[in-house]
């Protein structure tokens, strides 16, 4: 299963065919993802909801299960832990500077502000967001910069271990122990970086 779009189909490429599946891709520019912040830095929701996708490892899903209570009074190099929807383990993680601002930002426009109510909210402004809606929310994000590719969902934690590789150099393992994954394998292939890091073997001249 590759990393990339699907072609030559009449198809949206984003309904994979009976059978098949298709994998989102990480948002792989830094230019990109500054332009979708500028996309968004009128929507404090929307902006905060995909600020704390890109800077954490944690799924949608687990993400949306937060409460204001959780994070309004988390500070820069807290810790937070959201119990994995997949293993119902607890996973933590650090909140870097932009999480913490998007937060507090978002929480002075919040609806209902109070420690039982989800962060992210709907329209309504009482249920929290499906993760059904953010995954259009982020195509349609990434349609209105004019980013080609799959995008959705997991592109959100998928950019957070993309660039801590690409950018950081973060050594595989520690990757994987942030992804609960079982194999180096499993983390290059979900970052969509396995082709490109063979590619670049090729590069040495002797």
């Amino acid at each position: 299963m590759t990393c990339m779009t699907l072609q030559n189909s009449p198809r949206n490429i984003n309904h994979p065919r009976k059978g098949s599946s298709i994998k989102v891709e990480p948002i792989r520019r830094l230019d990109d993802i500054a332009a979708i912040k500028t996309l968004l830095a009128h929507n404090p929701r929307d902006l905060c909801l995909f600020t704390f996708g890109i800077n954490t490892a944690y799924r949608a899903g687990e993400i949306l299960s937060l409460t204001v209570g959780q994070v309004a009074h988390l500070n820069v190099g807290d810790r937070l832990e959201i119990k994995q929807s997949k293993t119902q383990k607890y996973r933590s993680a650090t909140l870097n500077r932009p999480v913490v601002t998007s937060v507090q930002v978002w929480l002075k426009h919040h609806p209902n502000p109070n420690a039982d109510a989800p962060l992210f909210v709907s329209r309504t402004g009482k249920k929290a967001l499906k993760v059904s809606s953010v995954n259009a929310m982020i195509k349609s994000w990434c349609d209105e910069i004019s980013l080609a590719g799959n995008y959705g969902t997991h592109s959100m934690r998928k950019t957070w271990g993309y660039h801590q590789r690409i950018q950081k150099n973060r050594p595989i393992p520690l990757l994987m122990v942030a992804y609960g994954h079982t194999t180096q394998a499993q983390t290059l292939d979900y970052l969509c970086i396995q082709d490109e890091e063979i590619r670049d073997l090729y590069d040495l001249e002797l």
